[in-house]
């Protein structure tokens, strides 16, 4: 019989009085890619920690291929063969160095390796790691030069030269377009194929379809499901690990209210077709297209970060033309970006503070700052979207992933305005907290219209009142969330001629 690669035995951890994980028993193989699944605050994040070295579990045992496995540092665990590529994009790259020093800079940190620096061997051997991910970049270039996709694959092409025996990828394709996600897949499919046990921690559906062989739920800290028979029981793995099952979303379009904001003849990048939108009261319009199709571009235009090539914006009928974030908020059109660590989260504050700091002025009175309203506000939204946490003034930090980005979409729920976008607001979020996001954001669309940029279209379908489909910086399908022809909307996404295969696949 062959040995697991690893093996969990009883392993329990707790954090004070919060007990986080209960007892895992958990067998991963070699040559198998195991997706994790859970909700928000079950345990997954710190069972991988407790695997890296991050921490120490209270109880039980692990074996790597049949040898005690107890590693103190996160360095241990990659010495002994453990890998991982965090959700936090930038846990895995140093943004000041440039590609090549981030690539090597493991082999570097090693006793001797880096007494004597040869940055041509450096670049070399670094352009081989990069090949070998088909990551075509300049080697020289600094990091914080490169966009979210190309960090994401240089923090997993680190990650793979260490050649491990396990791979733990949490949230791998949360910033690739389809392209770059493919490629990701066909390198796991190959490490697979060598005898790479692969722990892959997703809730995206299209990824878990591509590259699973075995599901495993957890929920309350415990393994709650685990399927391996084929096909895979995604509907089973869900009601594990949510407890119940999930009620599909019944959109109730209501009528369109009068138009909040006009896009007249807009042009986003030089080159690119003009385009024209009206956006509504009480409407929700999903945005959806590849990574490059101008989302994001359209995003930062409608918050005043960047400036169209053309073209005119008219907000309640009043010309609006932002030059800053800060007079966007004074017209009441806020953003909720797409990259919550780079662009959301304040590290250093707590949970009042970060859903308070735009609005400051609204909670003082003759420039004193009123405590009593700010955390008022914070434990409203809270209670609203089911934020996990002791108190409203713990530190960010504290809270899970899925949590913080509960705060950032808290933050601009808080008050009321005239347009709201939300920039991949489900990022790294679990299903059920997905939902709670999607009824929060229709519960309160009345009163101003609701753009919600999203990169997949099951995204799309559970919140949208219209779907709107961007290729090439231009908007090229408008569809009402009514029996939608997924395959349409897929063949503008992509640019591509209609597909006569009747695929079923509809992630981007």
């Amino acid at each position: 019989m062959q040995i697991p690669a690893v093996s969990l035995r009883g392993i329990s951890k707790r954090f004070g009085d919060n007990i986080v994980l209960r007892g895992i028993d958990l067998e991963l193989s070699a040559g198998e890619v195991t997706a994790l699944m859970g909700a928000n605050g079950a345990g997954k994040s710190t069972l991988v920690k407790v695997l890296c070295g991050v921490h120490a579990a209270d109880s039980g045992e692990i074996d790597l291929y049949g040898e005690g496995f107890n590693p103190t540092t996160p360095s241990a665990a990659i010495s002994a063969g453990v890998v991982t590529v965090h959700q936090s994009i930038n846990d895995g790259v140093i943004p000041d160095l440039d590609i090549a020093s981030n690539l090597m800079l493991d082999h570097l940190a090693r006793p001797g390796g880096g007494f004597f620096l040869n940055k041509r061997n450096i670049r070399a051997e670094a352009r081989k790691i990069a090949a070998a991910m088909a990551l075509d970049v300049d080697v020289t270039q600094l990091v914080s030069a490169l966009n979210l996709a190309d960090r994401q694959l240089v923090a997993i092409a680190r990650a793979i030269a260490h050649k491990p025996k396990l791979l733990i990828l949490d949230e791998p394709t949360s910033s690739l377009s389809a392209k770059e996600a493919e490629r990701l897949f066909e390198l796991l499919d190959r490490l697979r194929a060598s005898g790479v046990a692969i722990l892959y921690i997703s809730h995206r559906m299209s990824d878990i379809r591509r590259i699973a062989d075995r599901i495993v739920s957890m929920r309350d800290g415990r393994i709650s499901g685990v399927f391996s028979d084929t096909p895979l029981d995604f509907e089973g793995a869900v009601q594990a690990m949510l407890g119940h099952s999930m009620t599909d979303t019944n959109i109730t379009i209501p009528p369109a209210g009068d138009p909040i904001l006009r896009l007249d003849n807009l042009v986003l990048k030089a080159g690119s077709e003009a385009f024209s939108l009206d956006l509504h009261d009480n409407e929700i319009v999903a945005i959806t297209g590849l990574v490059g199709s101008g989302k994001t571009e359209l995003a930062a235009v409608l918050f005043g970060l960047e400036k169209p090539i053309a073209g005119q914006m008219t907000l309640r009928g009043a010309i609006y033309a932002p030059k800053n974030q800060r007079q966007a908020i004074n017209a009441g059109v806020y953003l909720c970006a797409k990259d919550r660590a780079s662009n959301g989260v304040v590290p250093d504050f707590n949970i009042t503070k970060n859903i308070s700091v735009p609005f400051l002025a609204r909670h003082s009175r003759f420039s004193f700052l009123r405590f009593s309203s700010e955390r008022a506000t914070a434990r409203r939204t809270i209670k609203d979207l089911g934020i996990i946490c002791q108190s409203d003034v713990d530190e960010i930090d504290s809270l899970s992933g899925g949590n913080q980005q509960k705060v950032m979409v808290a933050r601009w729920l808080a008050e009321a305005s005239n347009l709201l976008v939300l920039d991949e607001p489900f990022q790294g979020v679990d299903i059920k907290a997905r939902h709670d996001i999607g009824q929060k954001i229709r519960d309160t669309a009345k009163g101003r219209a609701t753009v919600v940029m999203v990169s997949e279209i099951d995204e799309a379908l559970a919140i949208a009142d219209r779907i709107i489909v961007m290729n090439d910086h231009t908007i090229v399908g408008d569809h009402r969330n009514e029996n939608t022809d997924l395959a349409q909307v897929l063949t503008q996404v992509t640019g591509q001629q209609r597909d006569q295969t009747g695929s079923e696949t509809y992630a981007i």
